[in-house]
């Protein structure tokens, strides 16, 4: 029995307009990525530099405080830290090389992992794609490895590119809700009744 219920169509009404606003959030972010991968890449690279600059900041603010147990450490780590992130802000070719480094060593780990689980008694099944898992992520933790600035650029490239995808979905889902709503609205109205002087023989 369809329910009648205010609750239940600003309900259904939100849950299609907020789908649609995803979509197209997730469209224009694609968009972006996919024509213009070193933007994009170059915003992530100021973000950790900043990410590290404040981290250092933040250490030597605690070095002075009264409660402070290691305030030689704590000033040596956050003067590192604050070298790093001037450096990776000034650098931004380094930054970027450094993200892709960490995302090859990740996963050439990953693809080990996964070979040895394949090779062990506790992959009994699926087997073969473990093996096909791992080597894939093998050799692509290598390739990024050794071009890491390059294969980062790709890598955004190829997100963007399923993020434009998975908006499209998203909005074309939007609208087959609002359709959907339209029709459960319809069928709660029903067509209208007769008066009871009508219905009278």
């Amino acid at each position: 029995m369809p329910s009648d219920e205010p609750g239940t169509d600003y309900a259904v009404a939100y849950a299609w307009q907020a789908t649609l606003v995803l979509g197209i959030v997730t469209l224009v972010l694609g968009l972006i990525l996919t024509f213009y991968p070193h933007v994009t890449v170059n915003v992530i690279a100021v973000l950790l530099g900043l990410l590290v600059l404040v981290s250092g900041l933040f250490h030597l603010i605690r070095m002075f405080g009264h409660s402070e147990a290691h305030r030689v450490w704590m000033g040596i780590s956050g003067l590192l830290l604050v070298v790093a992130g001037v450096v990776l802000l000034r650098h931004l070719h380094l930054t970027v090389a450094l993200i892709g480094l960490i995302i090859g060593l990740g996963w050439i780990v990953q693809g080990v992992v996964a070979l040895i689980t394949s090779f062990s008694g506790d992959a009994r099944e699926g087997r073969g794609w473990w093996i096909f898992f791992g080597i894939i992520s093998l050799i692509g933790g290598i390739v990024i490895t050794a071009l890491p600035s390059e294969s980062v650029t790709l890598l955004a490239a190829l997100t963007g590119i399923w993020f434009i995808v998975q908006g499209m979905f998203e909005i074309a889902g939007a609208f087959m809700l609002r359709r959907a709503a339209g029709h459960e609205q319809a069928t709660v109205t029903g067509p209208s009744r007769p008066s009871e002087g009508a219905t009278a023989l």
